[in-house]
């Protein structure tokens, strides 16, 4: 049995498919982890969705920004963009059951994996932790947003969504402003400055990091007693320049690459 993560598919289903055939991919042995955005801006969201959902416990989910802007329109909170591309897969007949099964899944995954190496943790998110939180406050706090997600009042957690503060996370936080800031941190960060104060504006590489303000896991505290597994800065081109950081998006949606990496031996398969 291998256990595959992958990057970024949003809607990208042909190159999937194709990605699963080359490393012989079987449903029934192996498994899939998929660190988020699995649709939108590509062209078969509806395709990649009922695939996903149909491999049942081979697949491992964790929301991204995208996934969460889709349920969003869904559930009739917010409007589509130009260059959403759901329409599809919101006039499907089975886009409610595909809406609740998404709504079910979590922010972040938490797990081990015995390696080549011996036994290893990994923490799976969207975009990244906020340099204040330990491992268990990752989880606590990605639940709180899962329970609200999965509960009676996800409505109006989707109403509050939306919205680039607060800008830091403080533990006195309550509310949806305390929902929102861990959403914003686990799906949608990219810099950030050592406090934590996110900067949302800038999407691009390296280079256009805002004076004061770095990539988000040159603070974070988990490794290496933790290996994390992001996906969501495309323009990172899967490097990070840290061993025990993974940077699974590759670009596929903008006519790059869609990767995978088995994690019992950290080789990286691409189409």
């Amino acid at each position: 049995m291998s256990t595959y993560v992958i990057g970024d598919i949003q809607g990208c289903y042909k190159p999937l498919r194709q990605l699963l055939t080359n490393i012989d991919f079987k449903p029934g042995q192996d498994r899939l982890w998929c660190v988020g955005d699995l649709i939108n801006r590509g062209p078969k969201s509806l395709d990649t969705l009922r695939y996903l959902r149909d491999l049942g416990s081979a697949a491992t989910i964790v929301l991204g920004n995208h996934d969460l802007h889709f349920l969003a329109i869904y559930y009739g909170v917010a409007p589509s963009r130009a260059k959403d591309t759901l329409q599809q897969l919101l006039d499907a007949p089975d886009c409610a059951e595909l809406s609740d099964w998404l709504r079910r899944k979590p922010l972040a995954h938490y797990d081990c994996i015995e390696t080549n190496e011996g036994l290893q943790y990994f923490l799976m998110v969207h975009a990244g932790v906020a340099p204040q939180w330990s491992l268990q406050k990752t989880l606590e706090l990605a639940a709180e947003v899962e329970l609200t997600l999965r509960g009676t009042d996800f409505l109006h957690f989707f109403e509050n969504m939306y919205g680039d503060t607060p800008k830091r996370w403080k533990n006195s936080l309550v509310g949806y402003e305390r929902l929102r800031c861990i959403t914003n941190y686990l799906t949608r960060m990219r810099f950030c400055d050592e406090r934590g104060t996110l900067n949302l504006q800038v999407k691009e590489g390296l280079t256009a990091a805002p004076e004061g303000y770095h990539p988000w896991y040159k603070f974070e505290k988990l490794t290496p007693a933790t290996r994390i597994l992001f996906g969501h800065w495309a323009a990172l081109e899967g490097q990070t320049g840290n061993p025990l950081v993974y940077a699974m998006d590759t670009g596929c949606v903008w006519g790059r690459e869609l990767s995978v990496m088995r994690l019992e031996d950290h080789q990286l398969f691409s189409v």
